[in-house]
C-alpha cells in the first residue's frame, strides 16, 4: 500500500488537511489534458452545457471554461484515476478500506479571470450520517497566492460553522465572522503540479480570484466510507447520487452514525455548481 505516513495521518487528523508532493506524473497530468481536450471538442451546444460551467468574463473576447462537471461520468481517463491505487491507498489511511466516489469535479481557474470561492465547508453541501468522507484535490497546475491556490482555516473541523443568510436559506458559504483572532490566519496550500491536498470535509476553505498569467486547474475526487450515507435535504440530492459509485473494499449494507451533529440546509432553487450559489447567495 502507498499509504499516508503516521506523521501526514497526524497532520490531517489535527489540522483538518495535509499536502502530499509528487501524488501524480506529468504523464499522467498530460493523460488529464487530453481527456479535457477532448471533452471540449464537443459541439452540440447542449451537451457542452452539461459537460463546462463557464466564466461570466470573457477572454480575448472568448468564453472560458471555469469548471468541468463530474469529470468521472465524462470520461474513462477520470474513472481510472479515481480508482488509482496512489489516491485510494492513502485515503483509506484515513478513512477505512471501503470506499465509495462521492462525486468528482475539475477546477480550470483560467489566467485572468479563474473565479473566487468563498469560505465554505463541503459537508454542508452534502451532509452524511457521519464525516468519514476525505476530498482529494490534485493540482494539475503550479499552484501559487496568485493564480488561487487553496486556503484551509487549520483545526476549525470539529464542527458546523454557520452558512445561512438573514431570511435563513442556505448561502453555500460561510456567513458569520471569521475574524484572524478567533479563527486564526488561513494557511495558503501552495504545491507544484502533482502535488495533492486531502481535506477533511468539516475543514473551512476558499480560493482567491486568479489574478496571474498562468491558470490553476485543481482535479477533486470526493470519497466517502462504504457506510456513510447522504442524507435527504432535497430532489438534488437523487441527482448527486447518481454519480456515486462503489470504489474499493466491500459495501455496507447498513449506514453508521458520528461525527459533529450536521445542520441540514435546503438550497433556495437548483444552482448547478458552488460557484453558482455563491453568486446568487452574494446578491
Amino acid at each position: 500500500m502507498r499509504g499516508l505516513t503516521r506523521q501526514q495521518i497526524e497532520h490531517y487528523r489535527r489540522e483538518g488537511f495535509v499536502a502530499v508532493p509528487s501524488l501524480l506524473s506529468e504523464e499522467d497530468i498530460r493523460l488529464v489534458d487530453a481527456s479535457t481536450a477532448e471533452l471540449a471538442e464537443e459541439t452540440d451546444a447542449e451537451r457542452i452545457a452539461d459537460v463546462f460551467e463557464f466564466e461570466h468574463e470573457p477572454v480575448d473576447g472568448k468564453r472560458v471554461p471555469r469548471r468541468l462537471y463530474n469529470p468521472y461520468e465524462q470520461h474513462e481517463n477520470f474513472r481510472k484515476l479515481a480508482a488509482d491505487e496512489r489516491i485510494t491507498d492513502r485515503v483509506v489511511s484515513l478513512i477505512g478500506p471501503d470506499l465509495a466516489l462521492q462525486h468528482s469535479k475539475l477546477n480550470l481557474k483560467p489566467a485572468r479571470v479563474g473565479a473566487p470561492v468563498d469560505w465554505h465547508q463541503d459537508l454542508t453541501y452534502f451532509p452524511h450520517t457521519n464525516d468519514d468522507l476525505v476530498a482529494v484535490l490534485i493540482y494539475l497546475d503550479d499552484a501559487t497566492e496568485r493564480n488561487g491556490c487553496i486556503e484551509v482555516l487549520a483545526r476549525r473541523h470539529r464542527r458546523f460553522l454557520d452558512h445561512t443568510l438573514p431570511d435563513g436559506t442556505f448561502a453555500g458559504r460561510i456567513t458569520e465572522d471569521l475574524d484572524e483572532e478567533r479563527y486564526g490566519a488561513p494557511v495558503k496550500v501552495e504545491g507544484t503540479a502533482g502535488s495533492a491536498i486531502f481535506l477533511h470535509p468539516l475543514a473551512p476553505h476558499r480560493s482567491a480570484k486568479n489574478v496571474s498569467v498562468e491558470r490553476r486547474r485543481a482535479l477533486i475526487y470526493q470519497y466517502r466510507a462504504a457506510d456513510a450515507f447522504p442524507i435527504y435535504t432535497g430532489p438534488h440530492v437523487v441527482d448527486v447520487e447518481n454519480c456515486a459509485h462503489h470504489i474499493r473494499g466491500e459495501r455496507s449494507p447498513v449506514a453508521r452514525f458520528g461525527g459533529p451533529q450536521p445542520v441540514i440546509y435546503r438550497p433556495d432553487g437548483h444552482p448547478k455548481s458552488l460557484y453558482q450559489l455563491q453568486e446568487m447567495s452574494q446578491k
